[in-house]
Protein backbone atom coordinates (compact mmCIF):
# COMPACT_ATOMS: atom_id res chain seq x y z
CA UNK A 1 0.00 0.00 0.00
CA UNK A 2 1.23 3.32 -1.45
CA UNK A 3 1.47 6.52 1.27
CA UNK A 4 -1.47 7.75 -0.99
CA UNK A 5 -3.47 4.85 -0.19
CA UNK A 6 -2.45 5.60 3.38
CA UNK A 7 -3.68 8.82 3.65
CA UNK A 8 -7.10 8.09 1.96
CA UNK A 9 -7.60 5.32 4.61
CA UNK A 10 -6.80 6.86 7.59
CA UNK A 11 -8.47 2.97 9.53
CA UNK A 12 -5.46 1.55 8.10
CA UNK A 13 -2.99 4.13 10.56
CA UNK A 14 -5.76 4.03 13.60
CA UNK A 15 -5.29 -0.02 13.07
CA UNK A 16 -1.44 -0.34 13.16
CA UNK A 17 -1.58 2.78 16.07
CA UNK A 18 -4.04 0.59 18.09
CA UNK A 19 -2.37 -2.53 17.58
CA UNK A 20 1.14 -1.64 18.45
CA UNK A 21 -0.69 -0.03 21.32
CA UNK A 22 -2.10 -3.78 22.54
CA UNK A 23 0.75 -5.31 21.91
CA UNK A 24 3.06 -3.41 24.64
CA UNK A 25 -0.11 -2.98 27.11
CA UNK A 26 -0.38 -6.52 27.51
CA UNK A 27 3.76 -7.20 28.16
CA UNK A 28 2.95 -4.46 31.02
CA UNK A 29 0.04 -6.18 32.27
CA UNK A 30 1.70 -9.88 32.59
CA UNK A 31 4.02 -7.81 35.11
CA UNK A 32 1.49 -6.39 37.58
CA UNK A 33 2.10 -7.73 40.48
CA UNK A 34 5.50 -8.71 40.32
CA UNK A 35 7.95 -7.19 42.87
CA UNK A 36 11.59 -5.79 41.49
CA UNK A 37 13.18 -9.28 42.91
CA UNK A 38 10.62 -11.47 40.58
CA UNK A 39 11.95 -9.88 37.63
CA UNK A 40 15.30 -9.97 37.50
CA UNK A 41 14.99 -14.23 38.16
CA UNK A 42 16.79 -16.03 35.97
CA UNK A 43 16.66 -20.08 36.55
CA UNK A 44 18.61 -21.12 33.76
CA UNK A 45 20.45 -20.20 30.27
CA UNK A 46 17.17 -20.97 27.92
CA UNK A 47 15.28 -18.39 30.04
CA UNK A 48 15.61 -14.78 30.54
CA UNK A 49 14.15 -12.65 33.83
CA UNK A 50 11.02 -10.50 33.06
CA UNK A 51 12.78 -7.30 33.03
CA UNK A 52 15.08 -8.71 30.36
CA UNK A 53 11.58 -9.18 28.21
CA UNK A 54 10.20 -6.00 28.56
CA UNK A 55 13.85 -3.81 27.72
CA UNK A 56 14.17 -5.91 24.60
CA UNK A 57 11.19 -5.86 22.97
CA UNK A 58 11.89 -2.15 22.96
CA UNK A 59 15.09 -2.64 21.86
CA UNK A 60 13.47 -4.60 18.94
CA UNK A 61 11.60 -1.45 18.13
CA UNK A 62 14.69 1.11 19.10
CA UNK A 63 17.01 -0.55 16.87
CA UNK A 64 14.77 -1.75 13.48
CA UNK A 65 12.75 1.12 13.29
CA UNK A 66 13.22 4.51 15.48
CA UNK A 67 17.59 4.03 14.71
CA UNK A 68 17.13 3.30 11.36
CA UNK A 69 14.17 5.49 10.12
CA UNK A 70 13.82 8.38 12.65
CA UNK A 71 17.23 10.67 12.33
CA UNK A 72 16.43 12.93 15.74
CA UNK A 73 15.71 9.48 17.98
CA UNK A 74 18.16 9.25 20.71
CA UNK A 75 18.36 6.16 22.94
CA UNK A 76 18.14 7.46 26.73
CA UNK A 77 21.25 4.84 27.27
CA UNK A 78 23.09 4.19 24.07
CA UNK A 79 24.81 1.16 26.27
CA UNK A 80 20.98 -0.49 26.17
CA UNK A 81 22.13 -1.56 22.33
CA UNK A 82 24.26 -4.48 24.38
CA UNK A 83 22.55 -5.46 26.94
CA UNK A 84 19.41 -6.00 25.63
CA UNK A 85 20.66 -7.64 22.11
CA UNK A 86 19.51 -11.04 22.14
CA UNK A 87 21.15 -13.15 19.19
CA UNK A 88 21.65 -10.45 16.31
CA UNK A 89 25.48 -10.30 15.08
CA UNK A 90 24.85 -7.99 12.83
CA UNK A 91 23.82 -5.81 15.23
CA UNK A 92 26.74 -5.74 16.72
CA UNK A 93 28.12 -7.28 20.49
CA UNK A 94 25.46 -8.70 23.38
CA UNK A 95 25.33 -9.63 26.81
CA UNK A 96 26.22 -12.81 27.81
CA UNK A 97 22.64 -14.90 27.65
CA UNK A 98 23.15 -16.91 30.75
CA UNK A 99 24.14 -13.36 32.92
CA UNK A 100 20.95 -11.82 31.86
CA UNK A 101 20.13 -11.97 35.62
CA UNK A 102 22.77 -10.20 36.89
CA UNK A 103 21.87 -7.07 35.43
CA UNK A 104 20.59 -5.52 38.07
CA UNK A 105 20.95 -2.15 36.77
CA UNK A 106 19.59 -0.82 35.24
CA UNK A 107 16.32 -1.63 37.50
CA UNK A 108 12.63 -2.04 36.51
CA UNK A 109 11.68 1.43 36.78
CA UNK A 110 14.57 2.52 34.31
CA UNK A 111 13.26 -0.25 32.03
CA UNK A 112 9.64 0.94 32.12
CA UNK A 113 10.94 4.27 31.24
CA UNK A 114 12.70 3.30 28.52
CA UNK A 115 10.25 1.59 27.16
CA UNK A 116 7.44 4.57 27.53
CA UNK A 117 10.22 6.52 25.65
CA UNK A 118 10.22 4.22 22.88
CA UNK A 119 6.59 3.99 22.82
CA UNK A 120 6.23 7.85 22.24
CA UNK A 121 8.77 7.86 19.63
CA UNK A 122 7.07 5.23 17.70
CA UNK A 123 3.71 6.03 18.36
CA UNK A 124 4.85 9.69 16.34
CA UNK A 125 6.56 7.81 13.91
CA UNK A 126 3.58 5.38 12.91
CA UNK A 127 1.27 8.41 11.96
CA UNK A 128 3.91 10.29 10.16
CA UNK A 129 2.86 10.70 6.31
CA UNK A 130 6.09 10.13 4.83
CA UNK A 131 7.68 7.89 1.85
CA UNK A 132 8.73 4.96 4.09
CA UNK A 133 5.63 4.94 5.95
CA UNK A 134 4.92 1.48 4.21
CA UNK A 135 7.86 -0.23 5.27
CA UNK A 136 7.72 1.49 8.66
CA UNK A 137 4.52 -0.27 9.46
CA UNK A 138 5.45 -3.29 8.04
CA UNK A 139 8.31 -3.83 10.40
CA UNK A 140 6.25 -2.50 13.34
CA UNK A 141 4.02 -5.60 12.81
CA UNK A 142 6.52 -7.47 12.73
CA UNK A 143 7.96 -6.38 15.91
CA UNK A 144 4.44 -6.54 17.78
CA UNK A 145 4.33 -10.57 16.71
CA UNK A 146 7.64 -10.29 18.35
CA UNK A 147 6.79 -8.57 21.21
CA UNK A 148 3.89 -11.52 21.56
CA UNK A 149 6.28 -14.06 21.32
CA UNK A 150 8.48 -12.69 24.38
CA UNK A 151 4.76 -12.61 26.32
CA UNK A 152 4.58 -15.92 26.12
CA UNK A 153 8.84 -16.71 27.00
CA UNK A 154 7.67 -14.31 29.75
CA UNK A 155 5.31 -16.19 31.45
CA UNK A 156 6.75 -19.16 30.97
CA UNK A 157 10.52 -18.20 32.17
CA UNK A 158 8.90 -16.84 35.15
CA UNK A 159 7.18 -20.16 35.67
CA UNK A 160 10.78 -22.36 35.72
CA UNK A 161 12.19 -19.54 38.09
CA UNK A 162 9.44 -19.76 40.75
CA UNK A 163 9.17 -23.58 40.88
CA UNK A 164 12.45 -23.06 42.61
CA UNK A 165 11.51 -21.10 45.37
CA UNK A 166 10.26 -23.47 48.11
CA UNK A 167 7.28 -22.02 49.02
CA UNK A 168 5.66 -22.75 45.19
CA UNK A 169 4.37 -19.48 45.23
CA UNK A 170 1.34 -18.49 42.32
CA UNK A 171 1.98 -16.63 39.67
CA UNK A 172 -1.71 -15.61 39.43
CA UNK A 173 -4.50 -16.33 42.25
CA UNK A 174 -4.73 -19.86 42.92
CA UNK A 175 -7.93 -21.26 41.40
CA UNK A 176 -9.50 -24.42 42.31
CA UNK A 177 -8.93 -27.77 39.45
CA UNK A 178 -12.09 -27.66 37.50
CA UNK A 179 -14.28 -31.11 37.58
CA UNK A 180 -13.58 -32.34 33.97
CA UNK A 181 -15.26 -34.83 31.57
CA UNK A 182 -12.61 -37.49 29.83
CA UNK A 183 -13.13 -37.03 26.08
CA UNK A 184 -13.00 -40.27 24.20
CA UNK A 185 -10.12 -41.05 21.88
CA UNK A 186 -11.05 -40.76 18.23
CA UNK A 187 -9.49 -40.73 15.14
CA UNK A 188 -9.71 -37.74 11.97
CA UNK A 189 -9.12 -39.65 8.95
CA UNK A 190 -7.42 -38.05 5.80
CA UNK A 191 -7.26 -39.55 2.59
CA UNK A 192 -3.46 -37.48 1.72
CA UNK A 193 -2.29 -36.91 -1.45
CA UNK A 194 -0.80 -34.15 -2.98
CA UNK A 195 -1.14 -30.96 -0.62
CA UNK A 196 -0.43 -27.11 -0.53
CA UNK A 197 1.20 -26.06 2.76
CA UNK A 198 2.58 -22.63 3.94
CA UNK A 199 1.46 -19.03 4.38
CA UNK A 200 -1.53 -18.33 1.89
CA UNK A 201 -2.60 -14.51 2.28
CA UNK A 202 -2.00 -11.17 2.40
CA UNK A 203 -2.13 -11.06 6.14
CA UNK A 204 1.30 -11.21 8.41
CA UNK A 205 3.25 -14.17 8.99
CA UNK A 206 6.76 -15.15 9.50
CA UNK A 207 9.43 -16.10 7.07
CA UNK A 208 9.90 -19.24 7.92
CA UNK A 209 6.27 -20.25 7.30
CA UNK A 210 6.93 -19.28 3.45
CA UNK A 211 6.62 -19.91 0.45
CA UNK A 212 3.87 -21.94 -0.09
CA UNK A 213 4.63 -25.39 -1.57
CA UNK A 214 3.59 -29.03 -2.41
CA UNK A 215 3.57 -32.17 -0.43
CA UNK A 216 2.76 -35.21 -0.93
CA UNK A 217 1.09 -37.32 1.97
CA UNK A 218 0.13 -40.86 2.37
CA UNK A 219 -3.08 -41.48 3.91
CA UNK A 220 -2.92 -41.09 7.50
CA UNK A 221 -5.20 -39.63 10.70
CA UNK A 222 -4.64 -37.75 13.48
CA UNK A 223 -5.93 -38.09 16.97
CA UNK A 224 -9.28 -36.65 17.95
CA UNK A 225 -7.69 -35.21 21.09
CA UNK A 226 -4.73 -34.20 23.06
CA UNK A 227 -2.84 -36.86 25.26
CA UNK A 228 -4.29 -36.05 28.25
CA UNK A 229 -2.04 -36.73 31.41
CA UNK A 230 -4.41 -39.78 32.40
CA UNK A 231 -2.99 -41.29 29.05
CA UNK A 232 0.26 -40.11 30.93
CA UNK A 233 -0.04 -41.43 34.05
CA UNK A 234 -0.60 -44.54 32.30
CA UNK A 235 2.53 -44.35 30.06
CA UNK A 236 4.33 -43.92 33.51
CA UNK A 237 2.77 -46.62 35.30
CA UNK A 238 3.67 -49.08 32.86
CA UNK A 239 6.90 -48.21 33.04
CA UNK A 240 7.49 -46.43 29.92
CA UNK A 241 10.29 -43.67 31.89
CA UNK A 242 12.09 -47.33 32.54
CA UNK A 243 12.35 -49.00 29.38
CA UNK A 244 14.60 -47.81 26.71
CA UNK A 245 12.82 -49.98 24.21
CA UNK A 246 10.16 -46.70 23.63
CA UNK A 247 12.92 -43.86 23.42
CA UNK A 248 15.52 -42.49 20.62
CA UNK A 249 18.82 -42.98 21.72
CA UNK A 250 19.45 -39.47 22.62
CA UNK A 251 16.26 -39.55 24.17
CA UNK A 252 17.12 -42.14 26.42
CA UNK A 253 20.43 -40.89 27.45
CA UNK A 254 18.73 -37.47 28.47
CA UNK A 255 16.57 -38.90 30.57
CA UNK A 256 19.19 -40.78 32.77
CA UNK A 257 21.43 -37.87 32.93
CA UNK A 258 18.70 -35.87 33.75
CA UNK A 259 16.63 -37.99 35.88
CA UNK A 260 13.14 -37.37 33.93
CA UNK A 261 11.10 -39.95 35.92
CA UNK A 262 7.61 -37.48 35.19
CA UNK A 263 6.37 -34.46 33.44
CA UNK A 264 8.27 -31.38 34.15
CA UNK A 265 7.01 -29.62 37.05
CA UNK A 266 5.17 -32.87 38.61
CA UNK A 267 5.53 -34.58 42.19
CA UNK A 268 3.76 -37.42 43.89
CA UNK A 269 2.08 -36.36 47.05
CA UNK A 270 -0.22 -38.86 49.49
CA UNK A 271 -0.62 -41.18 46.21
CA UNK A 272 -1.34 -38.47 43.85
CA UNK A 273 -0.15 -36.56 41.50
CA UNK A 274 0.22 -33.05 41.89
CA UNK A 275 1.86 -29.88 39.34
CA UNK A 276 3.38 -26.52 39.52
CA UNK A 277 1.59 -24.11 37.60
CA UNK A 278 1.09 -20.35 37.43
CA UNK A 279 -1.44 -20.75 39.59
CA UNK A 280 0.73 -22.88 42.58
CA UNK A 281 0.41 -26.07 43.26
CA UNK A 282 -2.25 -27.80 41.53
CA UNK A 283 -3.53 -31.55 41.69
CA UNK A 284 -2.69 -33.02 38.07
CA UNK A 285 -6.71 -33.23 36.42
CA UNK A 286 -6.31 -36.49 34.76
CA UNK A 287 -8.60 -35.35 31.58
CA UNK A 288 -6.57 -31.84 30.61
CA UNK A 289 -3.77 -32.02 27.94
CA UNK A 290 0.21 -33.37 29.34
CA UNK A 291 2.01 -30.35 29.07
CA UNK A 292 5.93 -29.99 29.74
CA UNK A 293 7.05 -32.95 27.97
CA UNK A 294 10.06 -32.98 25.83
CA UNK A 295 10.34 -33.94 21.81
CA UNK A 296 11.86 -37.27 23.26
CA UNK A 297 9.09 -37.86 25.62
CA UNK A 298 6.50 -37.23 23.22
CA UNK A 299 8.23 -39.70 20.79
CA UNK A 300 8.62 -42.49 23.31
CA UNK A 301 4.97 -41.87 24.56
CA UNK A 302 3.98 -42.61 20.57
CA UNK A 303 5.84 -45.33 20.21
CA UNK A 304 4.42 -46.93 23.38
CA UNK A 305 1.57 -46.14 22.42
CA UNK A 306 1.72 -47.84 18.88
CA UNK A 307 0.96 -45.09 17.37
CA UNK A 308 3.55 -41.84 16.16
CA UNK A 309 4.05 -38.22 16.07
CA UNK A 310 2.00 -36.44 12.96
CA UNK A 311 4.25 -34.79 10.64
CA UNK A 312 3.36 -30.79 10.36
CA UNK A 313 2.21 -30.89 7.38
CA UNK A 314 -0.22 -33.97 8.19
CA UNK A 315 -1.37 -31.61 11.17
CA UNK A 316 -1.72 -28.23 8.82
CA UNK A 317 -4.05 -29.81 6.40
CA UNK A 318 -6.48 -31.18 9.44
CA UNK A 319 -5.97 -28.10 11.50
CA UNK A 320 -6.90 -25.32 9.03
CA UNK A 321 -10.40 -26.83 8.64
CA UNK A 322 -11.26 -26.31 12.18
CA UNK A 323 -12.07 -22.63 13.48
CA UNK A 324 -8.82 -21.14 15.17
CA UNK A 325 -10.80 -20.61 19.07
CA UNK A 326 -9.10 -22.46 22.40
CA UNK A 327 -7.41 -21.19 25.58
CA UNK A 328 -5.30 -18.84 24.62
CA UNK A 329 -3.37 -16.43 26.48
CA UNK A 330 -5.59 -13.59 27.59
CA UNK A 331 -8.33 -15.89 28.40
CA UNK A 332 -7.63 -15.97 32.51
CA UNK A 333 -6.63 -19.78 32.69
CA UNK A 334 -2.89 -20.00 32.10
CA UNK A 335 -3.17 -23.77 32.36
CA UNK A 336 -4.15 -26.33 29.85
CA UNK A 337 -7.32 -27.64 30.44
CA UNK A 338 -9.77 -30.28 29.65
CA UNK A 339 -12.47 -29.16 26.57
CA UNK A 340 -15.49 -28.29 27.61
CA UNK A 341 -17.23 -30.01 24.45
CA UNK A 342 -15.41 -33.59 24.66
CA UNK A 343 -15.86 -33.51 20.74
CA UNK A 344 -13.50 -30.58 20.53
CA UNK A 345 -10.22 -31.82 18.80
CA UNK A 346 -7.78 -28.82 20.71
CA UNK A 347 -6.19 -27.78 17.50
CA UNK A 348 -5.21 -24.54 19.11
CA UNK A 349 -4.46 -23.25 22.06
CA UNK A 350 -3.78 -25.03 25.31
CA UNK A 351 -0.62 -26.43 24.55
CA UNK A 352 2.12 -26.53 21.33
CA UNK A 353 1.74 -29.81 19.65
CA UNK A 354 4.53 -31.25 19.03
CA UNK A 355 5.36 -32.92 14.98
CA UNK A 356 8.01 -35.22 13.85
CA UNK A 357 9.31 -32.68 11.37
CA UNK A 358 12.70 -30.78 11.90
CA UNK A 359 12.53 -26.90 11.83
CA UNK A 360 13.83 -26.93 8.19
CA UNK A 361 13.89 -24.37 5.48
CA UNK A 362 10.68 -24.97 3.22
CA UNK A 363 11.50 -25.16 -0.62
CA UNK A 364 12.68 -21.91 -2.39
CA UNK A 365 12.81 -20.22 1.21
CA UNK A 366 15.50 -17.29 0.69
CA UNK A 367 16.55 -15.52 4.43
CA UNK A 368 15.85 -11.99 4.47
CA UNK A 369 18.44 -9.07 3.82
CA UNK A 370 20.01 -7.31 6.67
CA UNK A 371 19.89 -8.33 10.77
CA UNK A 372 15.88 -9.00 10.39
CA UNK A 373 16.85 -12.14 8.33
CA UNK A 374 18.46 -13.64 11.58
CA UNK A 375 14.68 -13.74 13.08
CA UNK A 376 14.33 -17.48 11.97
CA UNK A 377 16.61 -18.78 9.61
CA UNK A 378 19.65 -19.32 11.41
CA UNK A 379 17.93 -21.73 14.03
CA UNK A 380 16.93 -24.11 11.10
CA UNK A 381 18.98 -26.95 12.41
CA UNK A 382 18.58 -29.76 15.25
CA UNK A 383 14.61 -28.11 16.25
CA UNK A 384 11.13 -29.50 15.85
CA UNK A 385 8.31 -28.05 14.46
CA UNK A 386 5.61 -27.50 17.22
CA UNK A 387 1.66 -26.36 16.58
CA UNK A 388 -1.40 -24.71 17.64
CA UNK A 389 -0.47 -22.84 19.69
CA UNK A 390 -1.28 -22.76 24.01
CA UNK A 391 -2.47 -21.57 27.01
CA UNK A 392 0.78 -18.78 27.08
CA UNK A 393 -0.15 -17.65 23.19
CA UNK A 394 -1.91 -14.62 21.77
CA UNK A 395 -4.44 -15.77 20.02
CA UNK A 396 -3.69 -12.49 17.48
CA UNK A 397 -0.23 -14.88 16.51
CA UNK A 398 -2.39 -18.05 15.22
CA UNK A 399 -2.39 -19.35 12.35
CA UNK A 400 -2.52 -22.42 10.51
CA UNK A 401 0.90 -21.72 9.01
CA UNK A 402 2.00 -20.88 12.25
CA UNK A 403 5.25 -22.64 12.95
CA UNK A 404 6.97 -22.41 16.39
CA UNK A 405 10.04 -24.62 17.41
CA UNK A 406 12.39 -26.14 19.96
CA UNK A 407 15.09 -28.46 21.06
CA UNK A 408 14.24 -32.00 21.43
CA UNK A 409 14.90 -31.71 25.11
CA UNK A 410 13.34 -28.86 26.20
CA UNK A 411 10.20 -28.49 27.87
CA UNK A 412 9.71 -25.68 30.08
CA UNK A 413 7.39 -24.32 27.71
CA UNK A 414 3.63 -25.18 26.78
CA UNK A 415 4.77 -28.58 25.31
CA UNK A 416 2.29 -31.19 24.60
CA UNK A 417 1.43 -33.93 21.82
CA UNK A 418 -1.06 -35.07 19.35
CA UNK A 419 -1.21 -38.91 18.20
CA UNK A 420 -1.07 -40.20 14.75
CA UNK A 421 -0.97 -42.80 12.62
CA UNK A 422 -1.04 -44.14 9.57
CA UNK A 423 -3.81 -45.37 7.39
Amino acid sequence: MATKDLLEHPEEITAKVDFYGMARARSLALVQGLSPEDMGLQSMEDASPAKWHLAHTSWFFEQFILKKFEADYTSPDDRFAFLFNSYYVKIGPRHTRSNRGLISRPDVDAVLTYRAHVDTAMQTLLTEDRPDAVEIRKLATLGCHHEMQHQELLITDLLHALSHNPLLPSYRRPVPTPVTKAAPLGWIDHAGGLVEIGHDGDGFAYDCEGPRHKVYLRPFRLASRLVNNGDWANFMQAGGYENAEYWLYDGWTTREREGWDAPLYWWQQDGQWWSYTLHGPQPVDLNAPVVHVSYYEAAAFARWSGKRLPTEAEWEVVARDYPIRGNFLGDGTCRPTAPNDPADPQFWGDVWEWTQSPFTPYPGFRTPKGAVGEYNGKFMCNQFVLRGGSCATPIAQMRPSYRTFFYPHQRWQMLGTRLADDV
